[in-house]
């Protein structure tokens, strides 16, 4: 048993192959859709591909968990239960949950996570959740240092999963309900609209445009790799990457890329560690800046900052390049160093606040040329910030095999009375082990050498020589087909043996007493869907339960409550005002169709809420 506390790795899996090359290039675990019931509609999969990325993962001792985060219709309970029981036996290690309905089932003894979509932002929920059996917590995005801090040290015993890189949303998880509200696609139910990624108007009371057009509502992408050491002081014990919608060369290069920023926490600090085996090898250089991102912020970990916002565009914009120098009959050039290639993607933020995009067509002398087909050119004022989206040769490299993950093996080839016997030895202690009979020929020329060389030839396989002995009692000739013969039948007999001895987290045990949950009285807030989530809350001394606003939606109501306040983005702020303009009361967000949304600010817990 490795020593020290876990820092766990979690990276997204769209897909059996998307995970397959997580793992590969460097995550402790994965999180994955099944065919229903997950918070990602598009990203379902089959039981039986959950089935396979589990053998796959579990050779490494890295884990998988499944997405079971809807809240469930009366109808779908039965289904559910099925479904997490199909899961359990294909090897699933953990089931992260929403639904409250899910604690009333008759569960295999699998680990429960709650998931983010259950809005956690004190250490009372942790507890109350603890208490009910969950054995980890998902905290809310928005959660500052210091908070995180707070809520471990009340609650030491609960493991603290906590997002780290990957698209934010605006709205509290399972607190939104604006996609419902306008295009009757629940967020709660897997199928966000993405409300918070169109424009809007900002007007006051007076009708006055204060901002035309923009995308109030989109934030930058969450990037927090250089703050994962205070994260893990502060008790977090998971580091997720957002994204199981993403394509899996952005999942190759930002777990990889994490995968390396958490071994260099591990290699200075022995009271961390990885929880799974072996280490990755990489045709590339991991570069986070490369795969899609509006920008990066590291959020309200550290308070509320000025960089949160992304108002010019929801598209990716990629890696700063430079800034434009000139701008000329068809080409531009552009300051700094950076190398560009024919086919890259480059993009800017035009005069008018939107994002142009040209892909390269050459470059010659220093001379970038685009692929104009229109065939104007477009009119960039010099200085302007230059991005790359799409990084050609970037690409190509993750389109291959771009990473190989092995575990470091101890070999011993031995002389027995009999025969010979190769044993081989893993870094967690697994032992397989083969012995033949075989008639002793003495050789004339020294062999150490060549049986060094079979024996350690472990490509295609997940492991990788780390020494290799030899004892003969003399110079022995052994065909090489033989040693292939016996290297064959110990891998796998090492590999079957890493099956065998990995076991699957413990199941979470509810408290002998009955828990409290925080509040007495639920709105709509609590999303409750069900018969049974609502006799679960009514056990548990909530005196009302209003219906989710998925069954029945109030006559008016916030359909977001957000952290991000556009007051304060925009320096209108009453603690931390920056511009003399006056605006009069309530503001509110104008969409494109027409709709109009109030905005009510919270000053008091700095919050912001948006109505219709």
């Amino acid at each position: 048993m490795k020593e020290g506390r876990s820092l766990e790795l979690l990276s997204p899996a769209k897909n059996l192959e998307c995970g397959i090359e997580a793992i590969k290039h460097g995550a402790d675990a994965v999180y994955i859709g099944a065919g229903r019931f997950g918070a990602r509609q598009a990203a379902g999969n089959s039981v039986e591909d959950i089935a396979r990325l589990a053998e796959f993962a579990h050779i490494y001792g890295a884990r998988v968990y499944v997405t079971i985060n809807t809240i469930l219709k009366d109808s779908e309970l039965a289904d559910a239960e099925k479904l997490i029981w199909q899961l359990y036996e294909a090897g699933a290690d953990a089931l992260l949950v929403q639904d409250m309905a899910v604690l009333r089932m008759k569960l295999p003894p699998i680990a429960l996570h709650a998931s983010t979509q259950c809005d956690v932002r004190s250490a009372d929920k942790v507890r109350f959740l603890a208490d009910c059996g969950f054995t980890r917590v998902v905290l809310a995005r928005e959660l500052s240092l210091k908070e995180i801090t707070a809520i471990h040290e009340a609650c030491p015993d609960v493991e603290l999963e906590c997002f780290v890189h990957g698209a934010l949303c605006v709205s509290y998880s399972g607190q939104c309900y604006a996609s419902q509200y306008c295009f009757n696609r629940s967020a709660n139910r897997g199928e966000c609209a993405q409300f918070c990624r169109l424009k809007f108007d900002l007007v006051d009371a007076d009708e006055g445009v204060i901002v035309k057009g923009r995308h109030l509502l989109s934030l930058r992408d969450m990037n927090r790799m250089d703050y994962l050491e205070e994260l893990a002081d502060a008790g977090v014990c998971s580091f997720k990457i957002e994204g199981r919608l993403k394509e899996t060369s952005y999942v190759k290069n930002v777990t990889a890329a994490y995968s390396q920023a958490i071994d260099r926490i591990t290699e200075r600090r022995p009271e961390y560690r990885r929880p799974s085996s072996g280490h990755s090898e990489y045709q590339f250089t991991p570069d986070v800046s490369k795969s899609f991102n509006r920008g990066f912020t590291d959020y309200f970990l550290f308070g509320r900052r000025a960089d949160i916002w992304s108002p010019g565009t929801p598209k990716s914009k990629g890696e700063l390049m430079g800034q434009v120098r000139i701008a000329g009959r068809g080409f531009l050039t552009i300051t700094g160093n950076k190398t560009f290639h024919n086919g890259d993607g480059l993009c800017y933020i035009g005069q008018d606040g939107e994002l142009k995009g040209y892909r390269v067509n050459r470059v010659e002398n220093g001379r970038i040329f685009l692929y104009l087909e229109s065939g104007d050119m477009p009119s960039i004022p010099a200085g302007t910030d230059v991005y790359r989206n799409f990084d050609q040769e970037f690409e190509k490299t993750l389109a291959k095999e771009s990473a190989r993950r092995t575990i470091p093996v101890d070999i011993l080839f031995e002389e027995t009375a009999a025969g010979y016997r190769v044993t081989m030895t893993d870094e967690d202690g697994n032992v397989g082990s083969v012995a033949e009979e075989w008639k002793k020929e003495d050789a004339r020329t020294p062999q150490e050498g060549n049986i060094r060389t079979q024996l350690s030839k472990l490509g295609g396989t997940c492991f990788e020589p780390r020494t290799v002995e030899v004892k003969l009692d003399g110079e022995r000739f052994i065909p090489s087909s033989l040693l292939s013969d016996m290297r064959r039948q110990v891998t796998d007999r090492l590999e079957s043996a890493r099956k065998e001895s990995y076991v699957r987290p413990a199941q979470g045990s509810a408290s002998d007493v009955k828990a409290e949950y925080p509040v007495r009285e639920l709105t709509y807030l609590g999303n409750v869907m069900n018969a049974q989530a609502r006799t679960f809350y009514s056990d548990h001394g909530v005196r009302r339960v209003d219906d989710a606003f998925e069954k029945t939606a109030p006559d008016s109501a916030a359909v977001m409550f957000c952290r991000h306040c556009i007051k304060n983005s925009l320096g209108l702020c009453p603690k931390n005002r920056k511009t003399d303009k006056q605006v009069r009361e309530p503001l509110f967000l104008v969409s494109q169709d027409g709709r109009r949304f109030r905005l009510r600010f919270d000053c008091t817990h700095c919050q912001m809420e948006v109505l219709y």
